[in-house]
């Protein structure tokens, strides 16, 4: 008896094949991935409590939590780029997904302390690589001329994040268990890797590398003035985000409720979601000029969030134009990255991902310093406003030494 023949899925076009409905749609899955992403990332924060009364643990090892997902990112990141230039960027998209998957799966299902931290070392681990290379696909999938544009609309899923996927996940987790956040992660993973499977194209445009080339990247001071930028205009961002609950709920000042946070990360959000498209358009226009106009505008509303904080409406607007300006570098500075890259641009891209998280804990370092000498949870504000005007300093060294580079090579 003749079995029947198994039904075979349709050959995946090439990305040259592709109609801009079908290039929609692959810009929607990636965003997916980042939706999870972001939530995995920034959800831990909140549910803390809860795991160290779950684990019978401190404040201090709790902690520890946000500290391994941070260090599996910035290890990771320039370490699977740059192994993996030879692997198709299809194939590869899908593996690191299915590796996030698994790491948050873990974390859901960790039964001790131990493993919840190595659950989320590895779900960290992915991360940097994700968005660079699926950043590097979107940007050669796109129209010439429209690359900051292609970023941030797959950057808008990391952006949603803040609004839709942490408040939810943190809603699930405070009514059923801190696990069930995690499941959400696990879900957006799984709806992604769907996703990807059946509508990522070849991407034939894009070509292989190997480590060797890579590596080249950490021989162009450009990439590294790129990075420097992140590490320092960020890191005066995350200097005020970390400490937001605290500054705002300050008794002798803006004295806002406790049950209103959300809010407040939530205004964030929003801005995020339109300053990631703003930085798009930026790059587009004018790179160079976009970013030195971002780093002004985050250094102008740090001094300004430092003084109108004390009213609860004025720390929400400022927060939101924070959230909108930080989010606007991101999209910016990955293409700068692959200007300056030559052939060694995902590493690069990926880099850019590990400077933004040691821009995390160099902020929220400097901010808990400050605070602990006795000033003000508004103070992190006025040296979060030094380090993006640092970060200004070194943006024009970038520009001013690319520029000389030009005209010698002309």
């Amino acid at each position: 008896m003749n079995s029947l023949p198994l039904p075979r899925r349709r050959a995946l076009p090439l990305q040259t094949e592709i109609s801009p409905l079908h290039r929609s749609i692959v810009m929607f899955a990636i965003a997916l991935g980042g939706f999870g992403i972001g939530t995995t990332e920034f959800v831990s924060m909140g549910l803390l409590p809860l795991i160290a009364a779950d684990f019978q643990m401190t404040e201090e090892e709790a902690g520890r939590i946000i500290a391994a997902y941070a260090l599996g990112v910035v290890i990771g990141a320039p370490v699977i780029t740059t192994l993996t230039g030879r692997i198709p960027r299809r194939r590869l998209l899908l593996i690191l997904m299915a590796f996030f998957v698994l790491g948050n799966a873990l974390s859901m299902l960790a039964p001790s302390y131990g493993l919840l931290i190595l659950a989320r070392f590895i779900a960290g681990f992915p991360h940097g690589a994700y968005f660079s290379v699926s950043g590097l696909c979107a940007a050669s999938m796109a129209p010439a001329g429209q690359r900051g544009r292609a970023l941030a609309l797959v950057g808008i899923g990391f952006s949603a994040a803040t609004i839709g996927g942490v408040p939810l996940a943190q809603w699930l987790g405070q009514v059923v268990h801190w696990k069930a956040a995690y499941g959400v992660v696990v879900t957006a993973g799984v709806l992604t890797l769907l996703a990807l499977w059946f509508f990522m194209p070849h991407m034939t445009e894009m070509k292989s590398t190997s480590p060797a080339t890579e590596l080249g990247a950490l021989a162009r001071s450009q990439v590294w003035l790129t990075l420097a930028i992140g590490t320092v205009g960020f890191g005066g961002m995350f200097a005020v985000y970390t400490y937001i609950g605290w500054t705002m709920t300050d008794p002798t000042r803006a004295a806002m409720s406790a049950s209103l946070i959300p809010f407040v990360l939530a205004a964030y959000g929003a801005g995020g979601l339109v300053g990631n498209l703003f930085g798009g358009h930026l790059a587009d226009r004018n790179l160079e000029l976009g970013i030195g106009f971002v780093l002004s505008c985050i250094a102008i509303t740090l001094v300004c969030f430092y003084y109108l904080s004390a009213w609860v409406a004025g720390g929400m607007v400022l927060f939101a134009l924070l959230g909108l300006f930080g989010s606007a570098l991101v999209p910016q500075l990955q293409i700068r990255l692959m200007d300056v890259a030559g052939d060694a641009q995902t590493l690069a891209a990926a880099l850019n991902h590990s400077a933004l998280n040691m821009a995390n804990a160099a902020g929220a370092a400097v901010g808990g310093a400050l605070i602990a000498s006795g000033l003000s949870y508004a103070s992190p504000a006025l040296a979060g406003a030094a380090m993006a005007g640092a970060a200004l300093l070194v943006w024009w060294a970038a520009v001013t030494t690319r520029a000389k580079t030009r005209a010698h090579t002309l």
